[in-house]
């Protein structure tokens, strides 16, 4: 699978990090780790810009996350805009990982609270795209 079945709007085929969308196809929201030097990253980088390594590995997203921030959008940029109203967030999960990423819509707006728990997890979008959001934990 390539990396052109990502999200919604896709501007690449190719990127180093492609097996991201395999992960998602299997059901894991993965990140990487550089070897060397311990930092992880989400999105997943091949190439660590912490230190002069490219040995990197996979590590799933697990466990709950804690909401750091959240806005609702209701004017959707060129390719979304059918989409609004959504609210997309920060999450910050194990490792010191910041995820952002949009809230499910079965969340109402009223329970979105700084520091609730959240999972990320992979959905399934129309056309047999992938891409993740954040739910309750």
């Amino acid at each position: 699978m390539g990396f052109e079945t990502f999200g919604k709007v896709s501007f690449t085929s190719e990127t180093k990090a492609a097996a991201f969308v395999d992960y998602l196809a299997q059901g894991k929201v993965m990140g990487t780790r550089c070897k060397a030097c311990g930092t992880a990253y989400f999105p997943p980088k091949m190439d660590c810009p912490s230190c002069p390594d490219s040995e990197t590995e996979w590590v799933e997203i697990t466990g709950p996350g804690k909401l750091i921030a959240y806005s609702t959008v209701h004017y959707g940029p060129a390719g979304f805009e059918d989409d609004a109203p959504y609210t997309i967030a920060v999450g910050e999960f194990g490792n010191g990982l910041h995820i952002f990423s949009r809230i499910s819509k079965d969340i109402k707006v009223e329970e979105i609270k700084p520091g609730m728990k959240l999972k990320v997890v992979p959905i399934k979008l129309t056309g047999d795209r992938l891409s993740y959001e954040f739910q309750k934990a």
